[in-house]
């Protein structure tokens, strides 16, 4: 046994007597391929040495992909001095069949008091476990991040895209009917200071927003113009002429004054050719919006993931972050019925610190306010400057919701890793672990206060 604890990388430095220590207070085991030795939740007891075999981590789901550490021949795993791990999330199970030493965790405390070496190398071992484990559930969380702004981001990609492509489909089918005005055009007899009346008229209608109406108003308009048209032998062909004159402000009034201007003999065919013109105009401003709509998304995923920008720490504007982040989360947000007040100063000074971490912040905490309202609610963002008294200014961020709240006996939990309240498959638990870690490497501060009605996270950020 102690050659075979010599074998192992990390014990090269520590004296026999040591490692005879740890085969005294140890019990051997072979353990049967698929063996669990902890499930999910339980204690981990021991410290574990693997001297042949192979033991995993895994979530106990999907087979060898959701492993999430692998510890072959001279690894070490469980519990280690000083480590506060009690429990783990997932289980620990043998991959094959594996011989193993284990020391209840009991005796470690006399390990640390007699052998120094014994000790060192294996809170090394500690140290590092803590730097893969937090390397790993970043990822984790970043992934999970980009799950949810890849699902938003394809829904609201979707509706744009579909009205371009709807509105070029039906701009092909109306130019066909063009020659048939443009037949009515040519017999017109206008002279030249009529027509540019005419054109001055509709292109006056062409610059106004379109008219918000009710649906009674908007019938009422309707009627009107129909029994008009009808009265003075406007023929529509196969074009509306009602929908577009209603859309751009047409009223019996402007009609009359058209009349007036062109005749009875010619209004029919002027008439058509205003409508064909807004018509183009409408599908126009349909592709515009909608073509703005996609580089408001992309500007926006570009500024959340600051693709064009170094890795390095630089000055923030966390007004942009955040309002990049509800751009990204809007279809979350009108998924759930959720009312967003948004209150940023307008002389908020930029922040030093790393764009992409900030913007995990917003996004988890944002994602779980608009999760605590399934039913609806309101979701209240604020910045201000904060100046303490040793001469230090701050941002304070304030997001609030009015769900049901944090129960009392798990809020000193929230920020604990792995712990989740959501269902099985909808929280890693990581989201709020991964917010207080950037806070505190930003040299910040978060703070949450809750009651039923009113839960509030204050994230204290320095300037410099």
């Amino acid at each position: 046994m102690l050659e075979q604890l010599r074998q192992f990388p990390v014990f090269a430095n520590v004296p026999d007597e040591q490692l005879q220590w740890l085969i005294d207070n140890g019990e051997e085991q072979r353990i049967n391929a698929g063996t669990v030795l902890v499930k999910p939740g339980e204690t981990v007891n021991h410290l574990t040495l693997v001297l042949d075999g192979r033991i995993v981590i895994d979530t106990g789901q999907n087979g060898p992909e959701d492993d999430i550490a692998v510890y072959d021949k001279y690894g070490i795993l469980g519990a280690l001095p000083y480590s506060r791990m009690t429990s783990i999330p997932n289980r620990i199970v043998a991959e094959s069949t594996s011989q193993v030493l284990q020391v209840h965790r009991d005796k470690l405390r006399d390990m640390a008091c007699l052998h120094y070496e014994l000790t060192e190398v294996l809170v090394q071992q500690m140290t590092t476990r803590v730097r893969n484990f937090t390397r790993y559930t970043q990822q984790e969380d970043k992934m999970a991040s980009l799950g949810r702004l890849s699902a938003g981001l394809a829904h609201e990609l979707n509706n744009p895209v579909a009205a371009i492509v709807r509105s070029a489909e039906t701009m092909k089918a109306h130019l066909r009917a063009t020659p048939d005005a443009f037949k009515q055009i040519m017999h017109l007899q206008l002279a030249d200071d009529k027509v540019d009346i005419v054109n001055e008229q509709l292109f006056k209608k062409l610059d106004q927003k379109a008219l918000q109406l009710s649906l009674l108003e908007r019938s009422s308009y309707e009627d009107e113009l129909t029994d008009w048209l009808d009265d003075y032998g406007v023929d529509s062909g196969n074009l509306d002429l009602v929908g577009p004159l209603i859309e751009f402000g047409f009223t019996t009034d402007d009609l009359n004054w058209l009349l007036d201007q062109v005749g009875p003999d010619n209004i029919s065919g002027v008439t058509s050719w205003i409508v064909n013109n807004l018509v183009t105009q409408s599908l126009v401003r349909d592709i515009s919006d909608a073509s703005e709509r996609i580089g408001t998304l992309v500007g926006s995923i570009k500024n959340y993931t600051h693709m064009d920008r170094g890795a390095g720490k630089t000055t923030v504007d966390l007004g942009e972050g955040i309002r990049s982040t509800l751009t990204l989360l809007d279809h979350k947000v009108k998924g759930s019925k959720v009312t967003v007040m948004l209150n940023l100063a307008n002389d908020l000074p930029a922040v030093c610190g790393w764009p992409g971490e900030l913007n995990q912040v917003w996004t988890n905490l944002i994602d779980n306010a608009i999760d605590a309202m399934p039913d609806g609610g309101e979701l209240t963002i604020s910045s201000e400057v904060e100046h303490h008294n040793d001469g230090l200014t701050f941002v304070l961020t304030k997001i609030s919701d009015t769900g049901t709240g944090i129960p009392d006996d798990i809020r000193d939990s929230i920020f604990d890793p792995f712990f989740t309240t959501k269902e099985i498959g909808k929280g890693t638990g990581l989201g709020l672990d991964i917010v207080q870690g950037i806070v505190n490497h930003h040299n910040g501060s978060i703070k949450v206060a809750s009651q039923p009605g009113h839960t509030e996270f204050s994230i204290c950020l320095p300037i410099n």
